[in-house]
């Protein structure tokens, strides 16, 4: 499903979108950037469960979401990444992509959301906290990585997010 508001088009990834989900992941400036060649697998392998957002006038990709179910919770929505370019915070974005998401036929069975989110993520905490809200629902944050876990030296521990039972 493609859906376009006055100044935006959100809709599915492809592999044309890979290089423009690249450069918003990088000016981030918060999300661990992964390879170009990650984001052109995933714009184009899990497009059924990820979101691009389009601002209609520049034609620059300013929003994206991540995600997969979860190969052994198939009511599960895993959401890997979410970025939304800072010339378009505060309008929504990041909610709107995950609501529109959920909508999606592939996610008629999904009942959880689940997210890893580190302790300084302020945003992510805020976003995914304002879901279980929308939806009234519970939601339960536990240790998932410690910074032990990661190769690197100062990568902040993941806390597991996980929302639901969502009902749409």
């Amino acid at each position: 499903m493609q859906i376009t508001t006055t100044e935006y088009h959100f809709r599915k990834p492809n592999k044309n979108d890979g290089a423009g989900v690249y450069e918003l992941v990088k000016h981030t400036g918060n999300l661990d950037l992964n390879s170009s060649y990650s984001y052109l697998m995933w714009c184009e392998i899990f497009s059924d469960t990820s979101i691009v957002v389009v601002r209609k006038e520049t034609q620059k990709v300013v929003g994206f979401v991540s995600g997969f179910i979860h190969p052994e919770q198939q009511d599960t929505l895993f959401i890997w990444q979410v970025a939304v370019h800072s010339s378009e915070r505060g309008n929504g974005l990041a909610t709107k992509m995950l609501l529109q998401l959920l909508d999606r036929d592939i996610c008629e069975e999904v009942h959880y959301i689940e997210a890893t989110v580190s302790p300084s993520n302020t945003p992510s905490k805020r976003l995914f906290l304002g879901l279980a809200r929308k939806f009234e629902t519970n939601w339960k944050i536990s240790d998932y990585f410690t910074s032990d876990h990661f190769p690197t030296n100062g990568h902040e521990d993941e806390l597991l997010f996980k929302i639901g039972p969502v009902e749409k």
